[in-house]
């Protein structure tokens, strides 16, 4: 019996390296410059009221940093606009003046040099816009999780191990670990050779200091790589399912360390993909769409799962 085909699902968020790449970009072209109009394309994506959106106009741009998943915009007077883009949220870099795109345009930023447009793509608005005073204000956006390419292995095993979760969950909670999304979480775990539904306790040491070695890795090559592909330009093609990926995104293709084909669970809008030779010892992970539909007809091995296509 052949296992039914699940769409590969397009559910991810510009997470650590994509944001680190967007706010690098970012710096010399609105960095110590004023915002000469702030201008809203969408009411919507503005989620506060106070302060409102004229109250940033001709303030200068003081700081850029990451919160999270979160790009944030200091001005003049602790003025704070906290920028979250969610799944189809990008940004574009335009000339002076641009005009706001009827469809997928939600906001633009007019700076001397040229104007940020923050679009998004689809029907859904998700992406977000918190303007707030003062650095108490901001720390509400503050989730507490780890800023893993600061961390050593103690302090990360700490927080890793303070309560018992699958890996899958522990790298993906903000309040765990801060900025690593689906997409680079399958991709760390394939690096460490670890099952995404391994529970943090059970971890060795062995196996947390590859997980931590992993997630620095696998973070920071990626920040390599893009702003390598960049150069000097503005990041246009923010996407979670990138060329050079081991696992994320490329479900039934080969593992380029072992040659098995690349498996996936999927649970609510979004999936998880492995490789179970390198990860999980051969053995499947059940998916529950699936498991459910086929019951005691769910392959327990990738060699089973061969067999039945074959």
């Amino acid at each position: 019996m052949q296992p039914a085909v699940v769409p590969t699902l397009d559910c991810d968020v510009p997470e650590l390296p994509d944001v680190v790449v967007y706010l690098e970009a970012l710096a010399p072209r609105v960095l110590d410059q004023p915002l000469r109009r702030f201008r809203v394309g969408n009411p919507f994506i503005v989620r506060t009221i106070d302060p409102p959106p004229a109250d940033f106009d001709g303030r200068r741009v003081t700081a850029l940093r990451r919160l999270g998943k979160r790009l944030i915009f200091g001005f003049d007077g602790e003025l704070f606009l906290v920028l979250h883009l969610m799944i189809a949220g990008r940004l574009r870099w335009r000339d002076p003046g641009a005009a706001i795109p009827r469809k997928s345009g939600m906001a633009a930023f007019d700076f001397p040099g040229g104007t940020l447009l923050l679009t998004e793509a689809g029907s859904k608005r998700q992406a977000s816009i918190h303007l707030v005073r003062g650095a108490a204000g901001l720390a509400e956006f503050d989730r507490g999780g780890m800023e893993v390419l600061e961390s050593d292995l103690p302090s990360f095993a700490e927080r890793l191990t303070r309560d018992n979760h699958t890996l899958k969950r522990a790298l993906t909670d903000p309040t765990i670990l801060s900025g690593i999304g689906n997409a680079y979480s399958d991709e760390i775990l394939h690096a460490a050779k670890l099952s995404p539904m391994k529970q943090t306790r059970q971890l060795t040491e062995a196996e947390t200091a590859r997980l931590h070695v992993a997630v620095i890795q696998t973070l920071g090559g990626w920040i390599t790589r893009t702003r390598r592909e960049i150069g000097e330009g503005f990041p246009e093609k923010v996407t979670a399912f990138r060329d050079g990926m081991a696992v994320h995104g490329r479900y039934d293709q080969p593992c380029p360390v072992c040659g098995s084909p690349v498996q996936r669970i999927v649970y609510a809008s979004n999936e998880c993909n492995y490789c179970a030779t390198c990860q999980t010892d051969g053995r499947l992970l059940s998916d529950r769409a699936l498991s459910r539909l086929l019951r005691q007809d769910w392959p327990k091995t990738v060699e089973e799962m061969e067999r039945r296509r074959g």
